[in-house]
C-alpha cells in the first residue's frame, strides 16, 4: 500500500467522519434490514444518508477509502456494504507513529 493514498484518503473530513462512523456501526446504522451493520457492513445509501450528501458522492469518498485500504466493500443483493479494515488501520497508525518518532 502507497503511504500516500492513505494520507490523501484522512484529508478529508467527509472521510474521516464516514471512518468515524462505521467504527459504531450499531450505534449509527441500527436501522439497517438489509444485513447486519456490525457483521457484514453498512450500506452506503445510508452512509450517504447520515451525511447529507448525495450518493455519487458518498460513492466516490468510499472508493477513495477503498483504494487507501480503510474499508471493504461487499456486495449482498442489490445493495454494497462498507465495513471498516482495522488491521490496515492499526497497521497505518503504527507506521505514523513510528514515522513521526523518527522525524
Amino acid at each position: 500500500m502507497e503511504r500516500s493514498v492513505q494520507i490523501m484518503a484522512l484529508s478529508s473530513e467527509v472521510r474521516m467522519t464516514i471512518l468515524r462512523l462505521l467504527a459504531d456501526p450499531a450505534r449509527h446504522f441500527a436501522d439497517q434490514w438489509s444485513a447486519d451493520p456490525v457483521e457484514f457492513g453498512v450500506c452506503m445509501k445510508l452512509i450517504a444518508r447520515a451525511l447529507k450528501i448525495a450518493q455519487p458522492t458518498v460513492s466516490r469518498h468510499l472508493d477513495i477509502l477503498k483504494q487507501a485500504d480503510f474499508i471493504i466493500i461487499r456486495k449482498r443483493e442489490k445493495w454494497s456494504h462498507c465495513k471498516r479494515n482495522e488491521p490496515a488501520i492499526r497497521d497505518y497508525l503504527d507506521w505514523l507513529s513510528q514515522e513521526l518518532k523518527a522525524a
